[in-house]
């Protein structure tokens, strides 16, 4: 997929369950890259508790994938991937797995195999053709987001 900043990520907060999470996104230049970054404040209330950035990913992944790869830096705060499936419309299920954003830029690799199912009703480990968005999201606690992501894609 490759430079975040060109990618057509799409903002979204827990609003749309009732929750009163803002944030919002921003592309960025950072040195040489452009980048695209979340920020924002993550709250618990009213049943709420998260701020994404989501893709599209159409036309579907080939087989073999084993993984999503970004190049992120942040806050030091816990962060995580949500891929959807295309065979599922829920917005409650995905799949998920957490990362660390610290304030160097570094690359994270996130194997299928770690990813965790968010309810029963989901294969337990996502595959690749089936996936029809990537998002990195901020969840789960009262915290204040600052993500960037400066790469995105699949290995």
């Amino acid at each position: 997929m490759g430079d975040a900043s060109q990618l057509p990520w799409r903002f979204i907060a827990d609003g749309v369950m009732g929750g009163v999470s803002t944030g919002r996104l921003d592309n960025q230049r950072d040195g040489d890259a452009m980048v695209a970054r979340m920020t924002g404040h993550v709250s618990t209330a009213n049943n709420g508790g998260f701020i994404q950035i989501r893709l599209p990913i159409d036309p579907p992944l080939p087989l073999g994938l084993e993984g999503v790869r970004l190049v992120v830096r942040g806050n030091d705060q816990r962060y995580f991937v949500h891929l959807r499936s295309r065979d599922v419309q829920s917005r409650t299920l995905f799949h998920r797995a957490a990362f660390d954003a610290e304030t160097a830029w570094r690359e994270v690799r996130l194997p299928f195999a770690g990813f965790t199912a968010s309810r029963a009703g989901l294969p337990p480990t996502p595959t690749a053709p089936a996936i029809s968005s990537v998002a990195v999201v901020a969840w789960g606690r009262d915290h204040e987001a600052d993500v960037s992501v400066r790469e995105i894609g699949f290995y």
